[in-house]
């Protein structure tokens, strides 16, 4: 018997597939559609617009509207931050929903939808954490360098035009880290979801625009990224662009970005390393960066410990429980409760993954198990078993390209000083995990690491945290009150007290 998600689809139904341009909804001006596949199943679930650049030209234009002309940013503190608390409850009253169409988006499995980080409570909280802010994040006032009689201040005032470009892996997350920051801010924002997790993100806007958000403040354009989100980030009415993806994006941003200067933010992936050392629990550690790498997103989420260091007293026993997590994984119909992990999100990544797998064993790393594609009833979906690498040398391909699938990098150390070389040893820098019993080597190695967040013996979201990478691993923070900065320019003000000149 085949895998079908058709049932769901009938059960659960999808919103309005259409632009959100002012308030109100249309189809594009070219009539082009993009029909989106499961791809668990490759199952038709549904269509939407492909927006081109007279669409998206529209939408910024009404941003831009709503943003010099429109209510949104002069609404009074009080007022912006009710409604926003409100959209937070409203998430949590949908979650069930919500996660429903984001199962028919992009395969992840209902399961993974109740873990914290791919949850819509942490979507509500990231709401409530930065509706929290826009009564707090004000200037400054300083006292006059040069003496005299004058006030000199500073002001935050939000940025402007916002365009936020989302993935495609976690459409809860991260709608909310780019819109909550931006509207708390003031801004208005023009939002392009991934062609691969469009339902679930065109849901969350409509709960945000039935919570009273006023039209214009928030355009939605739909479609691809080769012609909607180019025809976005070239706009030169965008005083702004988030985006989180792969770097070649990454980089034409900020190549569009160039003739006008855009203020620009970026999470660009990584080659998370997770440092295990002989004192640490070493079958929590392997069973740790195992199930990272393979439960709920199959790997496909950038911060996944995808390069495990480990040292050599310990190196079989975390084999051992990795192998024991890689085993466990369960796939198929995302609704089923025993359902633990997706597929792969299209072909072409199923393809890419499985050629570095190959190409692995021809750079002489040791396939332990797995790093096939699945047959029988998964055959028609973009499954591949999770696969654990041994014996690899830092500097292989498998050690240094983000694989994003499962599959798991182990690469063996022998002292402190080593482990950190290698792990920083990368172009990313966006995670780390750091394994001890040892609180002063954790403390010390992790200020030794180069990457924006580093997990000691484990790893979580916090909403309230900043998020992002060094190197190539992006620009600019998401989550705490640096997100929210992030979206406001800084003013000074000189104002003398007295009628003489300055």
């Amino acid at each position: 018997m085949s895998l079908t998600v058709q049932k769901h689809r009938e059960r659960i139904g999808l919103p309005d597939g259409s632009l959100l341009v002012d308030g109100e909804r249309r189809q594009a001006r070219s009539g082009r559609t993009w029909t989106h596949r499961h791809p668990a199943t490759q199952e038709e679930i549904g269509t939407f617009p492909v927006a081109g650049a007279e669409d998206v030209d529209d939408a910024v234009r009404a941003a831009r509207r709503a943003f010099d002309e429109g209510e949104w940013p002069g609404l009074p503190v009080g007022r912006r931050a009710r409604l926003l608390h409100r959209y937070a409850e409203s998430l949590r009253e949908h979650a069930e929903e919500l996660r429903g169409l984001q199962a028919l988006d992009n395969g992840v499995p209902l399961s993974f939808g109740t873990v914290y980080a791919g949850s819509v409570d942490v979507a509500a909280d990231v709401f409530d954490h930065h509706a929290g802010w826009i009564d707090k994040a004000g200037g400054e006032t300083l006292p006059p360098y040069q003496g005299g009689d004058h006030l000199a201040m500073t002001l935050r005032e939000p940025i402007g035009v916002v365009a936020a470009i989302l993935p495609w892996n976690a459409p809860f997350l991260l709608f909310a880290q780019k819109v909550a920051p931006a509207l708390a801010a003031g801004c208005t924002v023009v939002l392009k979801p991934s062609e691969h997790a469009t339902f679930s993100v065109l849901r969350m806007v409509e709960l945000l625009v039935e919570a009273g958000l006023p039209g214009g403040a928030l355009n939605v354009v739909t479609g691809t990224g080769e012609t909607t989100g180019e025809a976005l980030i070239t706009h030169p009415a965008v005083d702004k662009v988030s985006f989180t993806g792969s770097r070649e994006v990454g980089r034409r941003i900020v190549e569009a970005s160039a003739p006008t200067f855009k203020r620009v933010s970026l999470e660009l992936g990584g080659k998370s390393p997770a440092l295990v050392f002989p004192d640490a629990d070493a079958g929590m550690a392997g069973m740790t960066a195992m199930g990272m790498v393979t439960l709920g997103l199959s790997g496909q989420a950038c911060v996944a410990h995808t390069r495990a260091l480990v040292h050599r007293d310990v190196y079989d026993e975390f084999l051992g429980a990795a192998e024991l997590i890689a085993a466990s994984v369960t796939y198929g119909d995302p609704f089923d409760p025993g359902v633990l992990s997706s597929p792969l999100i299209n072909e072409r990544q199923l393809e890419r993954v499985l050629d570095l797998v190959g190409r692995a064993e021809r750079d002489g790393a040791r396939l332990v198990t797995g790093g096939v594609r699945a047959d029988g009833e998964l055959a028609a979906g973009n499954f591949v078993t999770p696969a654990i690498f041994a014996d690899v040398d830092n500097g292989m391909e498998i050690a240094r390209q983000e694989v994003f699938g499962p599959v798991l990098s182990v690469v063996p150390f022998t002292d402190e000083d080593e482990a950190v070389r290698l792990a920083n040893d990368t172009e990313y820098g966006l995670g780390a995990g750091v394994f001890t019993a040892d609180a002063a080597r954790a403390f010390r190695v992790a200020r030794k690491l180069r990457a924006g967040t580093v997990g000691i013996n484990g790893f979580q979201v916090e909403p309230h945290l900043p998020f992002g990478g060094y190197k190539q691993s992006g620009l600019g923070r998401e989550g705490g009150r640096s997100a929210y900065e992030a979206y406001t320019e800084l003013k000074s003000v000189l104002l003398p007290l007295t009628d003489e000149l300055m």
